[in-house]
């Protein structure tokens, strides 16, 4: 998302392959609400989170590796104070690169969303029992994953179903990202939630995080 887009809609466009048209801490999260799936919707969320490939990025150019390069310093010098471990916070970095990438996601909104959904905690549990950075709730697991939750503390897990489910609510809300923010929160048309994520994206597209 560009500095200046409306919080009310930003249109992001659907990348190739993804078919649709040790301790825990308390989150803020809500929770996404588990809805009825079309067939052909659940066949392509499945398809989507059980691809396999390891969280490596591939380049064209040696001025995208290079931007990519940079992206990684930049934001890894602002997550130390959050994510001390260095092995920790370059896979962590390395898989949202990935994963957003995949998910046609800006990077940004997704650091965002990870700030305000679980303060980068990757063992966090919200009172409604959604876990992980991206605080995916367990009943994912079962609809679209292998049924096994504790797979959602994995880091590429945790971040594969979270941008899944973001793209998936953003088709749902035909790009609409106020709506589809508070539908991945569970608190769909209130301000609070969408308004703390765009929030949190603007201090990471700045700098300012």
């Amino acid at each position: 998302m560009q500095p200046g887009l409306s919080r009310r809609t930003c249109l992001l466009a659907l990348p190739a392959g993804l078919g649709l048209g040790g301790w825990a801490a308390p989150a803020r999260a809500g929770g996404q609400l588990e809805e009825p799936l079309a067939d052909s919707v659940r066949s392509a969320l499945r398809a989507a989170i059980a691809y396999s490939a390891p969280p490596e990025s591939e380049f064209r150019t040696t001025e995208a590796r290079l931007q990519y390069l940079r992206w990684r310093i930049r934001m890894g010098a602002r997550l130390t104070r959050r994510m001390p471990d260095l092995q920790e916070r370059d896979e962590f970095l390395q898989t949202v690169w990935y994963e957003a990438t995949r998910a046609g996601l800006d990077k940004s909104l997704v650091l965002g969303l990870i700030q305000v959904e679980s303060a980068f905690r990757r063992r966090a549990i919200s009172q409604v029992g959604a876990r992980g950075y991206m605080q995916v709730m367990p009943f994912w697991a079962r609809v679209i994953g292998d049924g096994d939750p504790g797979n959602l503390f994995v880091t590429q897990t945790n971040l594969r179903f979270g941008c899944v489910i973001l793209r998936h609510y953003l088709e749902r809300e035909r790009g609409d990202l106020f709506l589809a923010l508070g539908r991945y929160n569970g608190s769909r048309g209130r301000a609070p939630y969408p308004d703390a994520v765009l929030g949190a994206t603007r201090q990471w597209e700045l700098g300012s995080a």
